[in-house]
């Protein structure tokens, strides 16, 4: 049975750091990425790597400021999240798929290309 634990979600002030944790049991996996949810809008895109090589991509808005990392021996992949601004304020949702990273050349950054999901955890930052 496959199944994604996270957490590392809270409450931060602006310009803070959250780590968030995302451990899968049940499998292994060639894709790992993180996405949110703000109320109102649709789920997107943040982050994915790896398993093999640990290649990531990172969503625009997020680039420079957070970090996805894993470590496979614990089957466990990692958002870093610095300087956090309140429009980063929505509930992370890590996502694996059991394929590779990339297809026709990029990587996946649609929730419809992921398999299994966490529960979510719930990031607010405020002013």
């Amino acid at each position: 049975q496959v199944q994604l634990l996270e957490s590392g979600g809270g409450l931060v002030q602006a310009g803070g750091s959250l780590r968030l944790s995302c451990t899968a049991s049940g499998r292994t996996f060639s894709t790992m990425a993180w996405f949110r949810q703000a109320p109102g809008k649709e789920r997107e895109f943040v982050s994915v790597i790896t398993w093999i090589d640990g290649r990531t991509y990172h969503a625009d808005s997020v680039k420079g400021r957070f970090t996805i990392s894993r470590d496979n021996a614990k089957n466990t992949w990692y958002l870093q999240m610095n300087n956090l601004q309140p429009d980063d304020t929505a509930i992370y949702y890590c996502a694996a798929h059991q394929l590779s990273a990339l297809i026709w050349g990029r990587f996946r950054q649609t929730p419809s290309e992921y398999e299994y999901w966490g529960q979510g955890t719930q990031v607010t930052v405020s002013l």
